[in-house]
């Protein structure tokens, strides 16, 4: 529990690496607790005949800045919660925070700031060697793609609870999208989400060069409960 004392806000935030490891095996950075426990759910994987790859660990706040910026000038795609483009010309500020905010965390908050949080896929289910898995409902329904491996991580993360993973984002609570493929070391993730509290984002947001800044500290009160701390709780 030493490493979770230490924790800072540039941690907490994203803005430091200084609490990870490399992993060669998934070629990303990300918490060492959460890597050997992503470790063991591979070899548990590789048992069922799944090739688990992990497609997303650590993401820095400027990582995670550029991206919303980009959503929030236009220049990347906004979707709709079929995961379908919206027209970012029809849209107002306060609608375009909000469609960011179902596909895409606001930076400072993004859970994978904190190395605990991987997006994970099935190499062996990929259609040919080229295809660009692209992280949408369509590909991880049971008749998707990836429909098999999510299956069977239903059944094990509820029968292997001492894994420590579960899918912070598995329902539709009006907040953050459904990502079936985001799974979340729970015993330090539940740290970090506690640390992170509403005036110490917002204050980091203030100090960005975030676009829709003004509209975000307006809203700073139903964001925050309704996308940063609205998550599943840990069926253990």
């Amino acid at each position: 529990m030493a490493a979770l004392r230490a924790l800072d806000i540039l941690q907490i935030t994203g803005r430091s690496q200084s609490h990870l490891s490399r992993s060669q095996t998934f070629s990303l950075l990300a918490h060492p607790l959460a890597l050997k426990a992503l470790e063991t759910l591979r070899q548990h994987a590789s048992r069922a005949s799944f090739d688990l790859i992990a497609l997303s660990g650590f993401r820095s706040f400027e990582r995670q800045l550029s991206i919303w910026n980009a959503k929030a000038q236009g220049t990347r795609p906004l979707l709709n919660d079929q995961g379908a483009e919206l027209s970012f010309d029809q849209l107002s500020p306060l609608e375009i925070v909000h469609a960011i905010l179902r596909w895409s965390a606001l930076p400072g908050a993004s859970r994978h700031h904190w190395g605990t949080d991987f997006d994970i896929a099935a190499k062996n289910l990929l259609p040919s060697p080229d295809y660009v898995l692209q992280l949408t409902p369509d590909e991880v329904a049971p008749d998707g793609i990836m429909g098999a491996f999510h299956l069977w991580l239903d059944e094990f993360f509820a029968s292997n609870q001492d894994i420590g993973f579960y899918r912070p984002y598995d329902i539709d609570r009006a907040g953050v999208a459904p990502e079936m493929w985001h799974i979340s070391y729970f015993p330090l993730a539940e740290k970090f989400k506690q640390a992170l509290d509403q005036r110490t984002l917002f204050s980091v947001i203030e100090d960005s060069e975030i676009e829709l800044k003004d509209i975000l500290l307006e809203h700073q009160d139903e964001i925050y409960s309704r996308y940063i701390v609205n998550v599943a709780k840990a069926p253990y």
